[in-house]
């Protein structure tokens, strides 16, 4: 149950991020989530959006490098310890979380979270086995 998410380096610079969610807009694609990190001199924007494929090709043909990964979405119930659970399941299963970024969801009292980790086929069972919602790219699109 994998959502395919896109991953875009960013030139740390002013109006460069508003340029690339600009040519989303353009093109007719919907952020769903994002999350971006930074150093000096780039960032990586991770995005989760409406139409994936034509978010590639729009990026592409705007001469920004793109590229597609799959990762594995989460729906916790907004509780202490939700989230905690959650990464000590992955770790017990021995996989290793890279990163993870939260957004809202119409869902009342829950959160989704995108993780990306080792193996994703481990992780959904492992999940899933422990009572714990995994989400598809229907959910949030």
């Amino acid at each position: 149950m994998a959502i395919r998410q896109i991953s875009v380096f960013v030139e740390n610079k002013p109006g460069r991020l508003a340029e690339i969610t600009g040519y989303l807009a353009e093109g007719g694609v919907s952020i769903r989530a994002f999350s971006i990190a930074d150093t000096t001199d780039f960032g990586i924007l991770r995005l989760i959006v409406s139409d994936t494929q034509k978010a590639a090709e729009v990026l592409k043909a705007a001469g920004v490098a793109v590229s597609i990964t799959e990762v594995v979405g989460i729906s916790i119930p907004d509780i202490t310890g939700a989230f905690a659970k959650v990464v000590k399941v992955l770790a017990d299963a021995g996989e290793n979380v890279e990163y993870a970024y939260a957004f809202l969801t119409p869902e009342a009292g829950h959160a989704y979270v995108i993780v990306r980790v080792d193996d994703n086929a481990v992780a959904t069972a492992v999940l899933q086995e422990n009572g714990i919602a995994v989400i598809d790219e229907s959910s949030i699109l």
